[in-house]
């Protein structure tokens, strides 16, 4: 519901605070008092185009603020998630709008800046304007699709179609785009087996690259260090004045000298140490030489492998590693475009599954619909009936057309206020009075199910009188048990059956015309509905009024 209402330097208006009741709310007063203005600053809120004429006169900036209270289940909040505004803090949603003389005006919502169309999206959910201000959800055939379906029951079925549809309508998107694909895709698999290929058949090894450098660098000098290798062993042990000869000589004199002296048999030791190492040496020298390999087909088969490595780095990465990483990547990549273009060829039979469940469920929800649209049409025309259209016709037309977000066909409410006229959309009919009537009596029937929470009623009693008038304030009653309604209006039968009464007044302050909004008491409802009535106080018509609203 609306909790409040704020206006300020808007028309006549210089400031109101309005705190609105819930339930059906009467608003009464004199021609040209400015009762339109709470429709137009209503109007405002919801996202209309601003008139900077609509200003006070003498004042630079009007502003529209509103506090409305809403259930956990609305359908705002996620709305205002989306939109990246502050969540409503204890159910309370606040909007406000600024109208500026001199620059651009300016909106928020929860105190968060936000667009004119986020304020038409909230209004279309948040309150339903009947009459020469219309602002009516239910011209949208959405909105009549909605209304049919939660009266029949059939939102879950309506659920499942569109899950169905959707799985349908993103199989053939991914084949359409598989198509469009097609040829890249082609391109791309034989790059990839080439590139994995030529990367798998290198049987590239972790730091390979390294130990061939050591190893080419060997195999260049094979020769060379084979040579030196032979003749340093040789000089050691082979040669005929080699060191281990020239060294045994020296020992047999070392030997002779600790004989003479025995306090040299340390040097004896010294030399047999040295002699050791002399012949270790040589044979090191001699194992080194037998193991080099001087074979130039060994070299030349070590630098075509160095070169398939540069090869590879040249494409694929600047190391080896990075090679095999690549090399890594592009097999997976190859098996997930091979396994796309398998599915490609199982697509089309699962399209025609996909669409057959979807035409299923849909078939389904239309049941469900067409068995429902003959009793919301029933209920509808028995309140019409009441309101004043004895022969009026209303009926919900079920028109089969292309597989749709919202089914399989298209909804649509028609409406012929006089026999032998045609039926006519609700959106094609001219009359604000009878489109008026039509939703009073559509509201009626679905105050259960209507999502929107307000209902605000501008004059729709127009060229109403006697019993219909009664029925009209009784139907209104009816919906202000579950819904709030503001309803403004001129016939006196309408506003004794509201809950509330609220009387706009003109007044003349400081030579400026302000209008003022003002709740009317228990007790001075009597004086305000026989004033309605025609009378400013007789005793007929104060009896009237009293017998109005005692009934």
């Amino acid at each position: 519901m609306l909790a409040s209402l704020r206006i300020r330097n808007f028309a006549l208006v210089e400031s109101l605070a309005w705190d609105i009741p819930a339930g059906f709310v009467a608003i009464t007063g004199e021609t040209g008092a400015g009762k339109s203005i709470l429709i137009g600053g209503l109007n405002l809120l919801l996202g209309d185009r601003a008139d900077k004429s609509a200003i006070r006169s003498g004042e630079n900036e009007c502003v529209i603020e509103a506090v409305a209270v809403l259930p956990a289940e609305s359908s705002i909040h996620p709305l205002l998630a989306e939109a990246g505004i502050e969540p409503c803090e204890a159910g309370q949603l606040l909007l406000k709008r600024v109208i500026s003389a001199t620059g651009n005006g300016r909106q928020f919502v929860n105190g968060s800046p936000g667009t004119l169309a986020l304020l038409r999206q909230i209004g279309d959910r948040l309150i339903d304007l009947h009459g020469p201000h219309d602002h009516q959800s239910l011209f949208s055939r959405e909105a009549q699709t909605r209304l049919l379906d939660a009266f029949g029951g059939s939102e879950k079925a309506l659920a499942d179609y569109r899950a169905a549809r959707a799985q349908w309508l993103g199989l053939e998107r991914e084949q359409a785009d598989s198509e469009a694909t097609g040829q890249a895709r082609e391109r791309e698999i034989a790059l990839l087996a080439h590139q994995t290929e030529e990367i798998e058949s290198s049987a590239l090894i972790p730091n390979e690259e390294e130990t061939l450098v050591a190893r080419q660098q060997a195999a260049a000098n094979g020769q060379r260090l084979k040579e030196l290798a032979a003749g340093a062993a040789q000089a050691l042990s082979e040669a005929e004045d080699s060191a281990e000869g020239r060294l045994a000589e020296v020992g047999r004199m070392i030997r002779e000298l600790a004989r003479i002296d025995s306090s040299q048999n340390d040097l004896a030791t010294r030399h047999a140490a040295l002699a050791g190492e002399i012949s270790d040496l040589g044979r090191s020298l001699v194992s080194y030489g037998d193991h080099l390999d001087a074979d130039p087909r060994s070299l030349a088969e070590i630098e075509t492998r160095l070169d398939v490595l540069q090869s590879l780095k040249r494409k694929y990465g600047a190391t080896i590693a990075e090679v095999m990483a690549f090399g890594e990547e592009a097999a997976a990549r190859l098996a997930e475009l091979r396994g796309r273009a398998a599915r490609g060829a199982n697509l089309e039979a699962e399209i025609a599954a996909a669409k057959k469940r979807a035409l299923a469920a849909g078939g389904k929800l239309s049941k469900l619909r067409a068995a429902a649209a003959p009793r919301l049409a029933g209920s509808v025309r028995k309140h019409l009936m009441d309101l004043g259209f004895l022969k009026g016709g209303f009926e919900i037309r079920l028109d089969a057309g292309e597989p749709g977000p919202e089914g399989l066909e298209n909804v649509e409410f028609v409406f012929a206020p006089n026999p032998g006229e045609p039926a006519q959309p609700l959106r094609s009919i001219a009359s604000s009075g009878e489109i008026s009537r039509v939703m009073l009596a559509l509201k009626t029937t679905l105050a259960a199910q209507d999502e929107v929470p307000v209902l605000v009623f501008d004059e729709i009693d127009a060229n109403v009188g006697g019993e219909i008038a009664h029925s009209v304030g009784a139907k209104m009653r009816e919906i202000g048990a579950c819904r709030q309604v503001l309803c403004i209006t001129h016939l006196p039968q309408v506003a004794a059956a509201a809950f509330s009464h609220f009387v706009v007044s003109k007044s003349v302050v400081g030579g400026r015309t302000i209008s003022s909004l003002t709740p009317v008491a228990a007790e001075e409802r009597e004086a305000e509905i026989a004033r309605m009535l025609g009378s400013r106080g007789g005793g007929a018509a104060l009896a009237h009024a009293r017998e109005l609203l005692g009934a």
